[in-house]
């Protein structure tokens, strides 16, 4: 009954607006008849044809009448879609309607009047069905489709994007409770919400406003502002920055809103690059404050969890020196590891991608900052003065060789081993990530420089602790107990001092025999204590050689002495000096650690020597012999030492150079029952099977 109803009305409108026409053009004939006839004006009409007007009049009347009149009841009712036909049609048949239009009748423009009413009444009661909260879909689609025949397509379009941010924003507020439930992933479910909302309007926004790019342009900046405030809820709910809770969660919300951005892209919306603007900043601070956080953790060697370690410990390399060292140290390593690995563990391949150069960065500053107080552990003042804030939280003190190179094994470990595998764990995910591709995806070569260059920085942290060590333990042989110098340039001044074996089969002098001890007994107790780590063995052993050629090149006293115009000279004690460099080149290459650095530094000091001499009137050419005979004669020399020194050599040895070797023995428990000239206890030192370096870059320095 109600379609009969439906289709009856359309049958009296219809015959309504037939009859309108008929008026309309009987009026029109009436007109231009009497406009042709001179009956205008003051002459009489005929009544017949007056009647017949008014009837017509009255007939219009009757017909605007019973539209406005059907045209209220479709709106009581709701049915849009005929109050619309019924417009378009009414529109149709009075064009005056549509604009301006000529309203000088008074009956017209009551008319029109009341037409636009109703027009805004319908415009209204769309937006009224556009703004419901429980609108459907289909109905929305309707009411917006019907705005636009009204000629409301801006008001549609922005109807259209609040709406749909109004069913984003009551999603978010029912999900919000939960955030505290799930504080690492909340910000994926946020981002999935926000997204699929912006997806769907782009795609409605397409298929009812088309492509007109002054309606694209508003949804790309709506969904902009629904970005930014997406970024804002993030950093409302998100846990205490200092928390790797929050590390993780920001890395989440990096990772799902760069990838739904992504997928974006066909759309025709590119909103990665403000979301990286927005979201950098976040990030930053969280990885600022977790790095600080850690940074506490690391170096207080006060609060370790045992029972974190004893889980651990086992699995660990760093358990390898457990037995050989304070148990603070090999804990302090796992802890420093741990602290690390969680930092880690939190990162997602988009966070490494856009961030990893940073997160690299701090990484090799938390390590330089452990580096430092491992530094402060060892004997000896250091001279850097940005390791006082350290001297609170030091409770870490190794003394004895033993414990010493315990503690460069366990940095080295850290820093050539657990360290890059930890991170190139991470950052491999980074590259087999199947959501990574697209066009920002950072080359392989870029990726490759970065990790070479995060490499380089800790290779710089791990050099101020190996050279401290060196420096120190180069100190304590050079001087002696009661601050004199052993390295002392007066035993080259006299042929014939006790500092001096030359005869038929020659020595180096005795601080060089006493180093060569030195390093033997060195050697002796790394080969304990980094049991299987030759690589480090060679570095410190080669870094503690070229050390010791360092001081004496810099060493302004020690020169000033032969550049004494008072003080004699002899060929002789330049002949010795140059033994002594060939010897010490001698050592490196007969333990394994053939340094090209100590080589140019001992060719720097032979050059200076004969300069010095020569300007004193020694000539060179007839003191000294060729460089053949010096490198035979220092392989000699290492070899009678090997098989330990006669009776005339020792009793000639003074006795200060006798506390060389007191002090030698002396200086670790582990190393007192050693025999100094034992080839047995020499094997670790001078290993046949010992292979170069894998780079000579990691005991030389830069200039060499």
């Amino acid at each position: 009954m109600e379609h009969e109803s439906v289709e009856l009305r359309k049958h009296i409108s219809a015959q309504g607006i037939l009859v309108q026409d008929l008026m309309t053009g009987v009026c029109h004939e009436l007109e231009e008849w009497n406009s042709a006839n001179g009956k205008i004006g003051d002459c009489q009409q005929d009544p017949q044809v007056d009647e017949l007007q008014s009837s017509l009049l009255s007939n219009a009347d009757n017909r605007k009448a019973i539209f406005l009149e059907n045209f209220d009841v479709l709106l009581a009712e709701h049915k849009v879609e005929e109050a619309i036909e019924a417009l378009e049609a009414e529109e149709k048949n009075c064009p005056e309607l549509k604009g301006p239009g000529d309203t000088s009748s008074m009956e017209l423009s009551s008319y029109r009047s009341e037409f636009l009413k109703r027009r805004s009444m319908l415009e209204d009661q769309l937006i009224e069905i556009t703004e419901q909260p429980v609108v459907s879909i289909l109905e929305l689609k309707k009411a917006l489709s019907a705005l636009i025949k009204l000629g409301k397509g801006p008001l549609a379009h922005q109807l259209l994007l609040k709406s749909y941010g109004s069913r984003l924003q009551k999603s978010i507020e029912l999900f919000l409770p939960s955030c505290s439930v799930y504080p690492k992933t909340f910000p994926a479910t946020l981002s999935r919400l926000l997204f699929s909302i912006i997806s769907v309007t782009t795609k409605e926004s397409g298929l009812i406003f088309g492509d007109n790019p002054v309606y694209t342009n508003r949804v790309v900046q709506w969904a902009e502002w629904e970005i930014e405030n997406f970024v804002r809820l993030v950093k409302e709910n998100a846990p205490s920055s200092e928390t790797v809770f929050a590390l993780g969660a920001a890395s989440n919300c990096v990772q799902a809103s760069l990838t739904y951005s992504s997928m974006l892209e066909s759309q025709g919306l590119k909103l990665s690059k403000l979301l990286l603007v927005l979201l950098l900043p976040y990030f930053e601070e969280v990885l600022e404050l977790n790095f600080r956080w850690a940074r506490r953790a690391a170096l207080d060697v006060t609060e370790i969890d045992e029972s974190l370690l004893l889980s651990t410990r086992s699995m660990s390399p760093l358990s390898a020196f457990a037995t050989l060292s304070d148990s603070v140290l090999v804990d302090s390593g796992m802890k420093f590891m741990d602290i690390i690995e969680d930092i880690l563990a939190q990162l997602t391949p988009m966070t490494v991608l856009h961030f990893g150069a940073n997160i690299l960065t701090r990484i090799s500053q938390l390590f330089d900052k452990y580096m430092d107080m491992l530094i402060k552990s060892l004997p000896g003042p250091s001279d850097d003065d940005n390791l006082t804030e350290l001297k609170e939280v030091i409770h870490l003190r190794v003394e004895t060789d033993s414990e010493q190179l315990a503690l460069l094994g366990l940095a080295f470990i850290i820093l050539d081993e657990l360290l890059p595998l930890a991170v190139i764990k991470v950052w491999s995910l980074k590259n087999e990530s199947k959501e990574l591709e697209s066009e920002n995806i950072v080359p392989n070569a870029s990726i490759t420089a970065e990790l070479k260059e995060w490499k380089r920085s800790l290779q710089h942290s791990f050099d101020k602790l190996r050279d401290h060590f060196c420096r120190q333990y180069v100190l304590t042989f050079i001087y002696s107990r009661q601050g004199k110098t052993r390295l002392n340039a007066l035993i080259y001044l006299s042929g014939e001092g006790a500092d001096l074996y030359w005869d038929s089969d020659p020595l180096p002098s005795l601080p060089f025999q006493a180093l060569f001890a030195k390093l033997q007994q060195l050697a002796t107790v790394a080969g304990d204590v980094l049991l299987g780590k030759e690589k480090i063995q060679k570095i410190l052993l080669a870094r503690l050689t070229e050390t010791v050629m360092m001081w004496l090149s810099e060493e302004q006293e020690f020169w000033d002495v032969f550049e004494d115009e008072s003080v004699p000279l002899c060929p002789l004690g330049l002949q010795q000096l140059i033994f002594d460099m060939h010897f010490t080149v001698e050592i490196a290459h007969f333990a394994g650690y053939p340094s090209r650095h100590v080589h140019q530094i001992a060719s720097a000091i032979i050059a200076r020597a004969i300069r010095t001499f020569s300007a004193r009137g020694i000539d060179p050419q007839s003191a000294l012999p060729e460089d053949e005979w010096f490198v035979e004669t220092a392989k000699t020399a290492i070899n009678k030492l090997l098989l330990g020194p006669s009776g005339s050599d020792t009793s000639e040895i003074d006795e200060d150079h006798s506390i060389i070797h007191d002090e030698i023995v002396s200086d670790s428990d582990e190393t007192a029952s050693s025999s100094l000239s034992s080839i047995e206890s020499f094997k670790s030192f001078a290993s046949a099977n010992m292979g170069e370096l894998d780079s000579p870059m990691y005991f030389t320095n830069p200039d060499g």
